[in-house]
């Protein structure tokens, strides 16, 4: 039986089947790390895991399909009190991970055609999402700074998709920039859409969403949280959506014949995550694994990585080993059991993506003394 066309000119993402490729490798019994992707070495918090047994005591219904009215009341006041954002809790929408929402925010504000403004490097989802849409993509470089003279430089959108903090560089938008990205906005006449899920994990600097205005809505603005960073709960697949009332109640007819509600545990849990204050102990932790690596690889002629001001991420410029960053990773993982993610899935070649919270601290200086040792076989200096 044939399959249609939308989903025959789409591949898998780059991200995923990366990191499946390595799940299967351990489960032959290789030995393998990998960076190819961030799971955090943390659980979830305490906080999460009462409220959990807590619920299991009790009768677990559906939920209207945008959340269960306790739930979306709670997530307001979050977005409320931390991101200064005016939104009432008929503005959220509760979803299986943040993948949904932006499939759900895209579907809704944009037709077969219609053109989206993605910086580059980009989450990979940002680009599948839109094919799989029949929108267009348009991958723009990501601006050392979001400037008032570059954002007039930018093609007529439909939408622009903003990252902040932003996978994989790990920079954060200042107030500035934020305030010049709103006046954009209303000069152009473009939608956004704001992936915030690494809020939390910001070590340098503050975060501001571009939501906190009175406007907000005039403008015409999506912003996407997830507690799978924030709070180490990937598998959990929380996330939710705060967008103006009939955006929301858009996304909720398309959720509602698809998944329905998310599952009212996973709604319960992600609210006790985003009332259990700032993952401090996981953040000290990230921290460290951060400047170690950054120690590790000072220096290095043909590896070049910028101090990220969040995490959980390392963006590497590999360029002067002369060899494709796809071929790099895929000897590095054939050769020596360490997995990256080649730039060139994020839209940008000659780099690598080292993802540094996932096992203990030995295993991370083992793997990247790997990557080191790797890269210096193959280089050459002129």
């Amino acid at each position: 039986m044939d399959i249609s066309r939308r989903i025959a000119r789409s591949q898998p993402l780059a991200t995923t089947a990366m990191h499946g490729r390595v799940d299967a490798m351990k489960a032959r019994g290789e030995d393998v790390i990998d960076f190819s992707i961030a799971i955090s070495h943390f659980q979830a918090p305490q906080t999460v895991l009462d409220a959990v047994r807590q619920s299991l005591h009790a009768p677990l219904p559906y939920t209207d399909v945008p959340g269960d009215a306790g739930i979306r009341a709670r997530l307001a006041a979050k977005v409320v009190e931390e991101n200064r954002i005016p939104a009432t809790p008929a503005e959220i929408l509760v979803t299986n991970g943040c993948k949904q929402a932006l499939y759900q925010a895209l579907y809704v504000m944009a037709d077969p055609g219609d053109a989206v403004i993605i910086f580059k490097p980009h989450w990979p989802a940002y680009v599948a999402t839109c094919r799989l849409l029949e929108l267009q993509p348009i991958l723009i470089d990501l601006p050392a700074e979001m400037s008032d003279a570059f954002l007039d430089s930018l093609p007529p959108a439909r939408i622009l998709i903003i990252n902040n903090p932003h996978n994989p560089t790990g920079a954060v938008l200042s107030g500035v920039e934020i305030d010049s990205i709103a006046a954009w906005l209303k000069r152009s006449g473009t939608r956004a859409i704001v992936d915030e899920s690494y809020e939390k994990l910001i070590f340098e600097g503050s975060h501001v969403s571009l939501a906190a205005r009175p406007d907000w809505r005039e403008l015409g603005i999506v912003s996407l949280y997830s507690a799978s960073q924030s709070y180490a709960m990937m598998g959990w697949r929380a996330g939710f959506a705060v967008a103006p009332a009939h955006i929301v109640k858009a996304m909720e007819t398309l959720q509602g014949p698809i998944t329905a509600a998310a599952p009212m545990l996973v709604q319960q849990a992600m609210a006790a995550a985003f009332e259990s204050g700032e993952p401090e102990a996981m953040l000290a932790d990230y921290r460290q694994r951060r400047d170690l690596v950054l120690d590790l690889a000072h220096g290095l002629p043909w590896l070049t990585m910028r101090r990220p001001a969040s995490g959980p991420y390392l963006w590497a410029d590999i360029a002067p080993l002369r060899m494709d960053a796809v071929q790099f990773s895929e000897q590095l993982l054939t050769r020596h059991r360490v997995a990256v993610m080649p730039g060139d899935a994020l839209g940008v070649p000659h780099h690598i993506r080292i993802g540094y919270i996932s096992d203990d601290v030995a295993t991370l200086r083992r793997g990247v003394q790997a990557i080191i040792g790797f890269g210096a076989s193959l280089y050459r200096p002129d």
